[in-house]
């Protein structure tokens, strides 16, 4: 591990969060024996520190013989040192990190050697008011204009002087990494703060694949026969080939290792594919092995990318791999330190069967791996921190009990920000690992589908209080038993995708106990096919609570994909198409799932033994699907909500369920449109598996039938606004007077959504309604 930095004063850095341990801090500068000097230790680390000193100084002494250490390793080895000893209570010590930048070339390792006590967290901290880096990555210099002729007849004239290039190998970087399908891009490029681009056509937006050729000596794929969007041609049948419009490769040298980036078959995958060979003459690319899982389907989105010949615009590069020649147009000029590579590829910080260790006021970035990622272990808290400029998942907590992330700032990552797993699925004994209070936007990047702001998985995890925006694909998703998801806000994510959830789970009937309550759904938009939900109960999730929750203007907001079990209370629905959906897919389209083809679900129930304790006494609806037909969505419940100004609820599979059997009552329902289903004389599967928001075929009941409205007698429908304190400021509490609590509504505390101060949080994102118009 080597440090690079500039030490700076105290006065002259800008002020940051201040924590805890500015009161520990206080005490011991201020010599009070009364709070236990003699038991608490603290070592400092620093820039200008050294390994060999003792640590027990925050600034070096003016005879340069004695200060803080170098290096974060060896403030570790030293609280080791000091269990060995025995001489100090071990958890009594803090370590602050002064002022700076400290490049990795290895993880910084913690075990059990390094946990604290119950009584005595160890504290690692950011000096209070100063701003420390943890980076894998390293700083590039030396760019010159290119020479080489042969480069330069390459390049568009006009882009020709704004490009630099320098020799990555000169300066000791050898290892690049590789474009993968789906995960890590490699070596990354940053400048001035900010990641860079590799080099692709179109600059912007996307190219549509002109055609999937189904000739050739073999196929790879052969799609999906129920869907046929072109020529009869089951989505993602493929001989390895597909073609393009236009003649824009013919710029293009094949000294390039040129990639395609594609959403190939399904709007809610994507991948990175190697090119092989591109034939300009009949205009068609031959992709190399191995393709993409659901192959490739006519007029789906593509870009090409990592071609010198497409280096045409401020902060873009091209790595030549086999030269270590990078090329780079930098967008303003470069300057000492402002352009780096990330060269780390393992995590910046790792934790092994830690416990009672709290790590607040880092910055970790530049790593093309994760920045943290604990095993097992308890009570590891990351607080305060900022993850950014990662290559992997920002932090990863696999096992143990009560591990956090809280109040940290996560964004500009490549691919997603917290994965948490924990707690027992066969015992249901829960892990209760958690994320509270972060900010995360910007995150997937590279990757993006499957990414995700925070992924769940286990038995009760902790999801509240996050503020969550601005990605492609999903927010979070949920795996297992008893999580709780609350007070979170989620906004502008699945902005590149379709079929797609804020909040995504499903394909198991033994996740249950899930409660999702008290979030702040809102501006969802999913340009691709089947556009966004909310809450996404896909294929057949059951035992779901969804209560207390604000839609507005979320697409298709609470969506019960053929589940059961399922309870839908006590939220409010603003503006949204529609407020809940409920299909029967296992009796349809998807009934390959009950008939022996994808047996999936069954095994997942024996999987878990779902027949004896804990799962026969915790979920015991689970025993009924052993009568009747487990096919059916049953029992679901949907009672008390309010919904106004945009369509109540779809019925999918109609015409194959009797949906008479849902309860649904005491809903305030002030949409104009309040149903839409399936014509009662269509037969067949109902074809909304093709297109969601298809028209064709569907009947849409409005207020002014007066047969829907008997058929939802138990609900009560009003026209107009029901009772909100302010549509205009987004503002929806409801008034006393509104006909909902009559019904047994019962207020949301809006007021505690999202983000909230703490110690390691002084500061709250600026908020305006206009950001949203």
């Amino acid at each position: 591990m080597t440090i690079t930095s500039t030490f700076s004063n105290l006065s002259m850095v800008t002020p940051m969060r201040v924590t805890k341990v500015l009161v520990l801090l206080l005490f011991i500068t201020m010599g009070l024996e009364a709070f236990g000097q003699s038991q608490a230790k603290v070592f400092y680390v620093a820039p200008l520190g050294d390994d060999s000193w003792s640590g027990t100084m925050a600034s070096p002494n003016r005879n340069l013989t004695n200060g803080p250490f170098a290096s974060l390793e060896r403030a570790r080895d030293a609280i080791r040192q000091l269990r060995q000893k025995g001489a100090t209570p071990i958890g009594a010590v803090t370590v602050l990190v002064r002022n700076g930048t400290y490049r990795f070339s290895r993880t910084l390792r913690m075990s059990s050697d390094d946990s604290g006590l119950q009584s005595a967290v160890i504290e690692w901290a950011a000096y209070p008011g100063e701003h420390v880096i943890l980076t894998g990555g390293k700083s590039i210099t030396g760019f010159q204009p290119i020479t080489d002729p042969a480069i330069l007849k390459r390049i568009d004239p006009q882009c020709r002087q704004k490009i630099m290039v320098v020799d990555l190998k000169a300066q000791g970087v050898h290892q690049y990494g590789e474009i993968s399908q789906r995960s890590s891009s490699g070596i990354e490029l940053f400048c001035s703060g900010k990641r860079m681009t590799v080099a692709r056509w179109p600059n912007e937006g996307w190219l549509h694949i002109a055609n999937v050729p189904q000739t050739g000596t073999k196929r790879f794929n052969e799609g999906l026969d129920r869907e046929k969007r072109f020529d009869g041609v089951p989505v993602g049948r493929h001989y390895g080939r597909i073609t393009y419009d236009g003649d824009r490769p013919k710029r293009w040298s094949a000294e390039n290792e040129i990639y395609l980036h594609g959403y190939w078959t399904w709007d809610w995958s994507d991948a990175y594919q190697r090119v092989h060979s591109i034939d300009t003459v009949v205009r068609e690319i031959t992709i190399q092995e191995p393709h993409h899982n659901y192959g490739y389907t006519t007029n789906q989105r593509y870009y090409f990318l990592n071609i010198l010949e497409e280096l045409d615009s401020p902060g873009e590069w091209y790595l030549d791999r086999n030269k270590g020649l990078l090329f780079f147009w930098p967008p303003a000029p470069i300057t000492e330190g402002s352009v780096s590579v990330s060269l780390l590829d393992e995590p910046l910080l790792s934790f092994d069967s830690t416990s009672y260790l709290t790590f607040s006021g880092f910055t970790f970035e530049q790593c093309r791996s994760n920045g943290v990622v604990v095993t097992g272990g308890s009570h590891v808290l990351l607080a305060g921190c900022t993850f950014r400029f990662l290559g992997n998942e920002a932090v990863v907590i696999n096992g143990g009990t009560e591990n956090g992330v809280q109040s940290c700032d996560l964004y500009d990552l490549s691919l997603g920000a917290i994965r948490l797993r924990g707690g027992d699925r066969k015992t249901l004994v829960p892990g209760g690992n958690y994320a509270a209070n972060n900010h995360i936007h910007h995150y997937s990047s590279w990757v993006r589908t499957g990414q995700y702001a925070v992924f769940i998985d286990g038995v009760g995890g902790r999801v509240q209080h996050n503020l969550i925006h601005d990605a492609p694909h999903e927010g979070l998703y949920l795996r297992g038993n008893d999580h709780l998801i609350e007070f979170n806000e989620v906004y502008r994510v699945c902005q590149e995708t379709g079929d797609a959830g804020a909040l995504h789970t499903g394909r198991d009937w033994t996740w249950r106990g899930n409660v999702i309550r008290y979030n702040y759904f809102h501006h969802l938009l999913g340009p691709g096919l089947h556009g966004v939900m909310a809450v996404y109960l896909d294929d057949w999730a059951s035992g779901f609570t969804v209560y207390g929750n604000v839609f507005y203007k979320s697409g298709r907001s609470a969506m019960i994909g053929g589940g059961r079990d399922n309870t839908v209370e006590n939220n409010i629905f603003v503006e949204c198409a529609p407020s809940v959906h409920l299909d029967a897919r296992g009796l349809s389209w998807a009934s390959y799932y009950f008939n022996g083809t994808y047996p999936e679900l069954f095994e997942h129930l024996k999987e878990m033994k779902y027949q004896e304790p804990p799962y026969s006494t915790r979920y015991p609806q689970l025993l009924t699907l052993d009568k009747g037909n487990p096919a059916f969505p049953l029992n679901n419940t949907i009672i008390r909500n309010v919904s106004y100004g945009g369509r109540w609820i779809d019925f999918y599979d109609s015409n194959a369920f009797d949906f008479s059997v849902v309860t649904m009552r005491d809903n305030l329902i002030a949409d104009t449109a309040i149903c839409r289903r399936q014509q009662k004389d269509k037969k067949g599967w109902d074809t909304y598996y093709l297109d969601i928001d298809r028209k064709d075929g569907y009947v849409l009941y409005t207020q002014a039938d007066r047969g829907i409205k008997e058929e939802f007698r138990e609900n009560t429908f009003v026209t107009g606004d029901p009772g909100f304190e302010s549509l205009q400021r987004h503002d929806f509490r409801l008034k006393s007077s509104s006909r909902a609590f009559a019904l047994g509504f019962k207020p949301i505390p809006i007021d505690k959504i999202g983000l909230y101060q703490d110690s390691f949080r002084r500061t709250l994102p600026d908020r305006s309604v206009k950001e949203f118009e």
